[in-house]
């Protein structure tokens, strides 16, 4: 059921690209179905800006231009999946290491269209651990106020994301109020990113084909 909800998720996406548009990709298995679509009608599309050297490839197999975002400026439409979705559209992403190009992409996008299927869904975020990117020299400091903060912080060992820096994921917090976490884990020195997309989250979710 999961994997066929990921890809009717990934084909419905196809309904929200404008033609002309350049389309900023993110990454994943959900992600991956959307890209096999997008190929279908890339001649209706300028490119696409990617979140990953996965996406990059992918999308380069299938002749997609993939081009680079400080050229395009602002994108119209951001395709992305998620491993948690609370009811307001707030995400949890990071779990394939992209968290922070994928945050800068959907940033630059008028319109964020979430992927997922039902599966990462969820009431309250934290059930999957929240995934932070940090400095490789900050990973004791950034972990030690993690632990202040009532989280257990589990560096992702031998992981080195697209921009050279390492993961920490965070288990055992229930986020109650995810803008504001992600506000003060942001200003810890070391951090580059937090896997929170809650000041800017989702503008639609399609869960399978459905829209949440």
């Amino acid at each position: 059921m999961s994997s066929n909800e990921k890809r009717l998720a990934g084909e419905a996406a196809i309904r929200y690209v404008e033609d002309g548009a350049i389309v900023g990709v993110g990454t994943g298995s959900t992600v991956a179905y959307f890209i096999e679509a997008l190929a279908g009608i890339k001649h209706r599309i300028h490119g696409a800006v990617s979140s990953s050297k996965q996406s990059t490839a992918q999308l380069e197999q299938h002749g997609i231009p993939v081009l680079d975002l400080n050229a395009t400026g602002p994108l119209s439409l951001y395709v992305d999946g998620a491993d948690e979705c609370d009811p307001h559209k707030r995400l949890i992403k990071g779990g394939g290491a992209a968290l922070t190009r994928e945050k800068i992409v959907a940033e630059a996008s008028m319109q964020f269209v979430c992927i997922i299927d039902s599966s990462k869904r969820v009431d309250l975020l934290g059930r999957f651990p929240l995934p932070i990117e940090v400095i490789p020299m900050a990973r004791s400091l950034v972990g030690r106020e993690i632990v202040k903060r009532g989280g257990q912080p589990v560096w992702r060992d031998g992981v080195v994301t697209d921009n050279g820096n390492w993961v920490i994921d965070v288990h055992g917090w229930q986020i109650t109020d995810p803008v504001t976490l992600e506000a003060e884990l942001s200003q810890i020195p070391g951090v580059v990113t937090v896997g929170l997309f809650a000041r800017r989250p989702a503008d639609i979710v399609l869960i399978g084909d459905r829209e949440m």
